[in-house]
């Protein structure tokens, strides 16, 4: 029974998406661990674009049973609702069949939303500005924030106790006008979310689940009785597990960029922690693996560091290159539309997202996007003060300050999709692909070409 994990290793928008869609043909069982529908995963089948954004990607194939969002995510029920709506328009079959919900999964507010938008335009008037995190502003963070402290309310409270969860709510919104003042909440009706979200409570009530003795079941875990839920039909008790990760070490709550991260644990502990009743021994399973998806480039939205951000402060032809990544590439946030920041690709930063989340195989992503680039360049190291630094510092004025070293390679400029093995790439595409290999010291097990799920070299 193996368990395989698909982790982003920078700051997100790897292409981990389309890397889920093909392993999930072979899973029963697809989960999101953390995070909420501020993820944005974009799958092209048939040349029909998917956008996933609380969903798990499993849902996309019909044999892809089960469907989780597990106790560490944050769902905001209109969302959730719209996005079940938008894939059945495009023809997906049973997907409110095969989507579940832990009963332990807090419940993102309308108020979340509106207070995210507030606090990050409040941050504008720090510093000139770089107290900006770059939010998605669809409350992610206020509902975490309400989860440590205590005040937040689950999922098994909205749809089995009316009264507690409505105080709960009511509470949230005085407290909020307590520190934001009316005039910024005045576009907030408490009773209309409150009934709003009554609307939702009947249907709800099918997805809600105990999630752990369905995945202690799931791996096989000794002392858990068995549920239905995790059979297959073919009779099958111990099916294939898929979890799939939102957003990108970088952005880990933890071990990221702090404070310019999102507000979850988006790593392997966050796997963990937001999937209970998955047992880490299940990783020692034949077969199981920890991928690494990795853009043969990258990207950041939003505020925080970049060191190798190219763009006109380096030079113009630093910044052409900068613009070409982002046109070719299609750089635009699923969730948010925003342009994304562009630079080449960092070494340092993925050796560093490597021993965090220990991966065992790497899928590198848009290597296609290189295809007409006469240099491409690696960071090699970073130094600063002359001193080489043995690892991505947590200090961020260090990686404002930084000399970075490069390595260049000639381009290839010739198409690689279309490539369907290994040996077909371009020499100089091999010998990037390889130099990353090597120097991480993780193995690429895929390269994507392409948008299209037929687009991905397996080695």
């Amino acid at each position: 029974m193996p368990v395989t994990l698909v982790l982003g290793s920078q700051w997100g928008d790897e292409g981990k998406g389309k890397l889920v869609d093909i392993l999930a043909s072979s899973a029963n069982l697809v989960c999101r661990a953390a995070g909420g529908n501020n993820a944005g995963h974009t799958i092209v089948v048939n040349d029909v674009t998917y956008d996933f954004h609380i969903l798990p990607s499993g849902l996309i194939n019909p044999s892809c049973q089960i469907n989780l969002i597990g106790t560490g995510c944050v769902v905001h029920i209109p969302s959730f609702f719209k996005e079940l709506k938008a894939l059945e328009e495009k023809g997906l079959q049973g997907v409110r069949e095969r989507i579940l919900i832990s009963d332990r999964a807090h419940v993102c507010f309308d108020l979340h939303g509106v207070v995210d938008g507030v606090a990050e335009d409040k941050r504008k008037t720090v510093e000139g500005g770089k107290g900006v995190i770059g939010t998605t502003r669809k409350g992610i963070g206020p509902c975490y924030s309400d989860k440590v402290a205590r005040r937040g309310v689950t999922f098994w409270m909205l749809v089995n106790e009316q009264q507690r969860w409505v105080q709960r709510l009511r509470d949230l919104e005085a407290n909020y006008r307590r520190l934001y003042g009316d005039a910024a909440l005045q576009g907030y009706d408490v009773e209309a979310e409150i009934a709003k979200l009554n609307g939702f409570r009947a249907e709800l009530q099918q997805y809600v689940v105990d999630q752990t003795p369905l995945l202690a079941q799931a791996v096989g875990t000794k002392g858990v009785a068995t549920t239905s839920a995790t059979a297959s039909s073919n009779g099958n008790h111990q099916p294939n597990i898929l979890i799939e990760g939102a957003n990108a070490l970088l952005l880990d709550i933890d071990h990221g960029t702090y404070p310019y991260v999102t507000s979850s644990n988006t790593g392997l502990g966050g796997v963990f922690t937001g999937l209970a009743g998955l047992s880490p021994q299940s990783l020692s399973a034949p077969g199981s693996n920890i991928v690494g998806v990795v853009k043969a480039y990258t990207t950041r939205v939003g505020s925080g560091p970049f060191p190798t951000e190219l763009d006109a402060s380096i030079s113009p032809v630093d910044a052409d290159y900068g613009e070409r990544l982002q046109r070719i590439g299609r750089e635009v946030g699923v969730t948010t539309g925003r342009k994304r920041r562009c630079g080449w690709f960092d070494l340092v930063l993925v050796k560093y997202s490597a021993a965090v989340n220990c991966y065992t195989q790497i899928n590198i992503t848009k290597l296609d996007v290189l295809d007409d680039f006469d240099v491409v360049r690696v960071a090699t190291h970073y130094k600063v003060g002359g001193q080489v630094l043995t690892s991505f510092p947590a200090d961020l004025d260090a990686l404002e300050n930084l000399e970075i070293e490069y390595k260049t390679f000639k381009g290839w400029q010739t198409k690689t999709t279309g490539c369907k093995s290994f040996e077909e790439l371009p020499l100089q595409a091999r010998e990037y692909v390889e130099y990353i290999e090597r120097e991480v010291g993780v193995p690429v097990k895929w390269i994507g070409t392409g948008p299209k799920r037929e687009d991905m070299v397996v080695r």
